[in-house]
């Protein structure tokens, strides 16, 4: 990144060196000016500017190569008269009074002096906002209808992999090429020559500016450069090259905005923007911050692999209601409406569950949807309140299908996201030295959930589990455990508190928890061989559980049976057990083929493949409580 050669700059330093010693006090206003804005920063952290990029280089040549010469350039300093220090000093100040008053370019920017880093985020866009009115008033056009492109999809990309390799550091190739991207550094090298680097489509490429090379007059050239700032859109016309350096680049005919950022990019998300913003403002996070930007890409990559794996296996993806008279499908507290023209409260679907296997008794016999469930809970770091699930539901399977489909569906996808089957995650994002390894190497380990729980906490639970000793057993078992727990104290709500606190934690490659007894699992098919438990597992990893599934429930008899064991739970205050869907058992009487139904949320694959601790990071715009002053 350096400018010029060091023995160049060895050599302008004593020659500046020699006219301090014999000039007299007018010939030395600018090389004094230049050589004591390059001696005056030290440690240079960030290079904000063509300005800080010399600064960086002459400390650095001043701390390893120049030391002698500077010395003598200091003496000669010393040596001169206190009246032509005055003199200077006087001269400096007036013209730099002048230059701020006086010189303007085409479009109306004022020279200015004062770094822009220096102006507060207001007088930054301010500045701007007037720039860009001077422009259109002479005639410019600061929003372009198109601009058109040598390739419409990945662009930079492209560039790069068609020239790397073509061109020689040096040359320069006559055809014409036309891309356009965010400038995110620019740098002067001078007047006749601006470097910048553009960005788009997840690529940098340099932009390489020299006025001998643009078709246009100075006064063009100088006021385009005047015009573009770090943010903004550029299309860019010009002829592949490549710096003496080697760096692939353009060499632009024709410069044109075709957007304008009004505000100051920070240099770069870390120690900028606090996760707060990068949540509200996300555009600016993918702007800046290259893991975002893969991170979505990742996701989208998970979606299409799971929907190609179900179009290939012969499932058809459907669409059911988002709006729904009844909450059903799942246990949870679903969000309410009000339908106008109807005059009645709807609520926002909690699971496509029940319209799926509807569609299953309609003949449907593989179907699945990808979508967004809703869900009026808590917001944590792994639950967000509008999430994204797969639920697909296969005719004449069972859950040992599922566990198959499962295991074979997460290698695919893993291996097409991550590239191998072995990964590593950071489960504290305040200590990345803290690792899990996961691994997806079939066939994953299974659990089953009462007989862990009473192993671990070596007791054994009354049975049934439904009975109301059960109940107070567990009750007396958590002041024992000192486990505090909110009303209501349901046996599911107990076990389900226990398996967070003992097994799931354990669970770090991926491990099917199996044995769910039926209070749990209102709308799973009794275990064929212990009328206790259901044919039900879930699968969790790292910790946290991904999919849950099982062998469909289709007596519509017993069926109607586990919906009032759920009402009985509501009326004990528990919001989040089933309602009865009479409809949906009314749909079961017209004959449910043996069916398998199985969902995954598709928000915590994504963290855990991507490595993010927070649900937040792998949802473009997730739930946010209002700021007050927005």
């Amino acid at each position: 990144k350096k400018m010029v050669k060091n023995e160049q700059l060895k050599s302008i330093l004593e020659e500046i060196t020699k006219e301090i010693t014999t000039a007299q006090p007018g010939d030395l206003e600018a090389e004094l000016a230049l050589i004591d804005g390059y001696l005056v920063s030290k440690n240079v952290e960030e290079l904000g500017n063509e300005k800080d990029l010399q600064n960086a280089y002459w400390n650095l040549l001043v701390e390893e190569e120049l030391e002698e010469t500077i010395k003598a350039y200091h003496e000669a300093r010393k040596n001169l008269s206190k009246s032509f220090q005055k003199q200077l000093k006087k001269k400096m100040d007036k013209l730099s009074k002048k230059k701020g008053k006086n010189q303007t370019n085409k479009g109306g920017n004022k020279n200015n002096k004062k770094k822009e880093t220096d102006l507060d985020p207001s007088q930054y866009r301010l500045l701007r906002k007037e720039q860009i009115e001077r422009y259109e008033k002479e005639g410019g056009n600061a929003y372009p209808h198109k601009f058109e492109v040598t390739w419409m999809s990945n662009q930079i990309p492209t560039f790069i992999e068609k020239y790397e390799k073509t061109i020689e550091a040096g040359e320069h190739l006559e055809e014409e090429v036309k891309i356009a991207g965010r400038i995110m550094l620019k740098r002067e090298a001078g007047k006749k020559l601006i470097f910048y680097t553009i960005e788009g489509d997840g690529a940098d490429l340099q932009i390489m500016s020299s006025a001998n090379a643009y078709k246009g007059t100075k006064e063009e050239f100088s006021s385009i450069h005047d015009l573009l700032h770090r943010g903004d859109i550029v299309g860019v016309t010009g002829h592949p090259c490549k710096s003496k350096k080697g760096e692939l680049s353009i060499s632009p005919t024709k410069l044109e905005l075709l957007s304008t950022c009004y505000h100051q990019l920070p240099k770069s998300m870390k120690g900028t923007l606090d996760s707060e913003l990068r949540y509200r403002q996300r555009y600016m996070d993918l702007i800046l911050n290259k893991r975002s930007r893969d991170t979505f890409i990742a996701r989208s990559r998970i979606i299409q692999t799971m929907r190609r794996y179900l179009d290939d296996q012969g499932f058809l993806e459907v669409e059911t209601p988002q709006l729904n008279v009844q909450a059903g499908g799942a246990a949870a507290r679903p969000f309410t409406t009000y339908h106008n023209e109807l005059k009645r409260d709807f609520f926002l679907r909690i699971a496509p569950e029940l319209y799926l296997k509807m569609l299953v008794v309609g003949g449907l016999d593989r179907v699945y949807e990808i979508g967004k469930n809703f869900r009026n809970e808590g917001i944590d770091l792994t639950h967000n309140p509008e999430f994204t699930a797969c639920e697909f539901y296969w005719a004449y399977a069972d859950h040992k299908d599922l566990i198959r489909t499962t295991e074979d569906m997460l290698c695919q996808i893993v291996q097409a996201v991550c590239g191998t089957q072995e990964i590593v995650v950071h489960p504290d994002a305040n200590n990345r030295d803290v690792k899990m390894e996961v691994s997806f190497k079939r066939p994953f380990k299974q659990i089953n959930m009462i007989e862990e729980l009473e192993t671990q906490l070596n007791v054994s639970f009354p049975r049934p589990l439904e009975s109301k000793e059960c109940n107070d057993f567990l009750i007396e078992l958590f002041k024992k455990l000192e486990i505090e727990m909110e009303p209501p104290l349901t046996t599911n709500r107990l076990l389900d508190e226990l398996v967070g606190e003992y097994i799931e934690p354990k669970c770090i490659s991926p491990t099917f928890l199996i044995g769910h007894p039926k209070l749990m699992s209102p709308l799973a098919k009794g275990d064929r061989n212990d009328p206790n438990i259901t044919e039900r597992f879930e699968l969790m990893i790292c910790g946290k559980e991904v999919c849950n599934a099982y062998t469909e429930l289709n007596s519509p008899w017993v069926q109607r049976e586990r919906f009032d064991e759920q009402a009985k739970d509501r009326e004990q205050g528990d919001a989040e057990a089933c309602e009865k869907d009479e409809k949906f058992c009314t749909a079961l009487e017209y004959a449910l083929p043996p069916t398998a139904g199985w969902g995954l949320g598709i928000d915590r694959l994504c963290m855990m493949l991507t490595d993010n601790y927070n649900i937040k990071d792998v949802i473009l715009f997730p739930a946010m409580k209002p700021k007050l002053d927005q």
